[in-house]
């Protein structure tokens, strides 16, 4: 498989559309990973509490999903941008540039559109719940507009970052796939 060292990261040029998204992913990815310390962090607080001091946790456990699937949901853009999602790229790999380039064209506008959708229907479940005032049912009773906004921005950072994929192969400044010839 290609591309698995620092030249791996999608390339911006001088291109303020491509810095701007690169720095927004870029953003994305340092607030997953804190996202995750804290779920760490929250667990460790959990075990102590109820093994140590034998005490009952209220709303840790619930906390600690939301912060993992909002760490998931977004850092997807950086994991786009670095180019760290698992591919097979075989077949790009053994076409020549042109035809590579169609391919990767067509393969960035299909995920675009994909992911566009998964956009428009987080966006609108996140929506509804804050129109409807939605909370968990549990004894913490969380507003669930609060996790569920990790839907549309994740989602709708990862459409720019997949935006800003393609117009940085339609303009010359990454490679498609990010592969050398």
């Amino acid at each position: 498989m290609a591309g698995h060292s620092s030249a791996a990261v999608a390339r911006t040029g001088n291109n303020p559309f491509l810095r701007a998204v690169a720095a927004l992913s870029t953003l994305a990815g340092w607030c997953s990973a804190s996202m995750i310390v804290a779920a760490v962090a929250l667990t460790c607080q959990m075990i102590f509490i109820r093994f140590v001091l034998n005490g009952s946790t209220v709303w840790q456990t619930e906390a600690v999903i939301y912060l993992a699937v909002a760490a998931t949901l977004i850092g997807l853009p950086y994991v786009q941008r670095l180019r760290g999602h698992v591919n097979v790229d075989l077949i790009p790999i053994s076409l020549p540039p042109r035809p590579r380039f169609f391919m990767a064209v067509a393969a960035s506008a299909l995920s675009i559109v994909i992911v566009g959708v998964m956009f428009w229907y987080g966006f609108e479940y996140w929506h509804f719940a804050w129109d409807r005032g939605w909370r968990s049912d549990t004894v913490w009773g969380v507003r669930l507009w609060i996790p569920y906004l990790a839907l549309p921005i994740g989602f709708g950072l990862l459409f720019l970052q997949l935006i800003a994929d393609l117009v940085a192969v339609l303009l010359g400044i990454d490679k498609p796939f990010g592969l050398e010839e």
